[in-house]
């Protein structure tokens, strides 16, 4: 069996890499807090143990019960969370539920590979020479928390934190048996572009990815342009804006975060190659709201999907309050239209959709095989005004399908809780969820059409939810 490929949404989850929320996180201060692309502070602890804690649990039972399924208890009683710690021994250490912390202690096992990345990491972050000596003598554990979380063991602040590491999806994307490996709109996310490039170049995990790892060039004119043109001529592109909807077809969102160059470098390097044979663009308004496609819309079921009903058609706005005859007299707002452009490998004709309904349609019913009548949305703050809006800036639409119908998203989202219920979908609290699988009652396997619901405080203050929490490198 391949231990590398996703080519769906929903298919049944496998593996998947994640990160849990370090040390930097709880350092980042509010003059910072937008540089470090984060919305507000948080508070660390309860982050951990309320929230994150939860996540991890529920993907070990359905991805690696073995290590949790008879042991609720004991891990819930231990107040040091020794399980959830990379460098304890009682640490749950799963070969389906990979921490990013441990993949990167591992690599600097190899001293050529610690002394590469420690020079690279010193020149992005303009380090001292002397200091490439001094992380030299850190142990591969130790020095991969100080590379991740900027603290050095004895409490030194060496560089900033990349608190946007827990967001795993933006650093890469599996698409089918190849992996694209990312390049970060902002500065804040570069370290974290560099660790993942070291990782999966020379961890024997990703083994079978060798010769299979896409880079997106960089455009070799961009110095050469004037200022005007160059932020859509970069090459930029992050994971949450990348969807492997089927395996011939993958959707690529143009956001705040990911440039139209990107995308057409992505179209290129991907048709050559042929890993799909389909793939659509679909430009999102350029707003912090929206940042990434995946926090307007993701995949519930082969025939689901949840979505902020504003973008959905084109010119449908729930919250406008102008008469439709009289629309026409407003002045267009610049960059809030959905645009979407299809490309197909071995043609040069292109095809352009009217609106994501159609999109998303498309795919349920000529990629997926479902009958057209049977394509279902469900909206954001169930589509009721002002709910829709506030909702998805707490990642209403940013699920997680751990199978087909079974999806993990944040607590607080009422009313497309509610909307979820509508369509028949049981709304579950995680920890409850344990308990069940604990006591018997139901397991992983025989779940349907349930929503689980992650205690979310502190970690929607981070904007982003379990979908960009995760990075799925093998889907059934």
């Amino acid at each position: 069996m391949q231990s590398i490929l996703v080519s769906s949404e929903v298919g049944t989850l496998k593996r998947l890499l994640i990160h849990s929320p370090d040390s930097g996180l709880g350092k980042v201060v509010p003059s910072k807090a937008q540089d470090w692309l984060f919305e507000d502070i948080v508070h660390l602890d309860t982050m951990r143990k309320d929230e994150y804690d939860y996540y991890v649990k529920i993907l070990l039972y359905f991805l690696d019960p073995g290590k949790i399924k008879g042991k609720l208890a004991a891990i819930d009683a231990d107040p040091k969370r020794s399980f959830y710690k990379p460098d304890h021994p009682e640490y749950f250490n799963s070969d389906n539920v990979i921490e990013f912390q441990k993949l990167l202690a591992d690599i600097l096992d190899n001293e050529q590979v610690k002394t590469k990345l420690i020079a690279a990491i010193c020149a992005v972050e303009h380090e001292w020479y002397t200091t490439q000596n001094e992380l030299g003598e850190l142990s591969s554990v130790e020095l991969a928390k100080t590379l991740i979380s900027g603290t050095t063991p004895s409490g030194e602040m060496l560089f900033a934190p990349v608190p946007n590491f827990i967001f795993t999806r933006d650093i890469g994307i599996t698409i089918n048996d190849h992996f694209l490996l990312n390049k970060p709109a902002k500065q804040a996310r570069t370290r974290e572009a560099l660790l993942a490039q070291y990782i999966f170049y020379t961890h024997p995990v990703f083994a079978d990815l060798r010769g299979k790892i896409i880079e997106l060039p960089d455009n070799e004119l961009y110095f050469l342009l004037p200022d005007n043109e160059k932020n859509y001529n970069k090459t930029t592109l992050e994971g949450g804006d990348v969807m492997i909807v089927a395996p011939n077809h993958l959707v690529i969102g143009v956001s705040e975060r990911t440039t139209v160059f990107a995308a057409q470098q992505a179209i290129k390097i991907l048709f050559e190659k042929k890993v799909v044979d389909k793939i659509t663009v679909v430009k999102i308004p350029f707003k912090r709201d929206y940042m990434h496609l995946d926090t307007v819309c993701t995949q519930v079921r082969k025939n689901v999907w949840v979505v902020l009903g504003s973008l959905l058609k084109q010119g449908s706005h729930g919250e406008d309050q102008i008469d439709p005859t009289m629309s026409g007299l407003i002045p267009p707002k610049l960059d809030d239209d959905v645009k979407i452009v299809q490309f197909f490998k071995d043609e040069t004709a292109t095809r352009e959709l009217g609106s994501l309904e159609e999109l998303l349609i498309q795919i349920s019913v000529e990629d997926l095989g479902c009958p057209p009548e049977e394509v279902k949305f469900i909206y954001s703050g169930n589509n009721e005004f002002p709910y829709g809006a506030r909702e998805q800036w707490t990642d209403s639409c940013n699920l997680l399908a751990l199978k087909e119908g079974v999806v993990i998203g944040y607590d607080r989202n009422d009313k497309t809780l509610e909307a979820f219920r509508q369509q028949g979908f049981r709304i579950i609290r995680a920890a409850d969820l344990l308990q069940e699988f604990e006591q018997g009652i139901t397991s992983p396997e025989t779940l349907t059409d349930t929503f689980i619901m992650l205690p979310s405080a502190e970690l929607s203050r981070a904007r982003g939810g379990s979908h960009c929490m995760s990075m799925p490198i093998l889907r059934s």
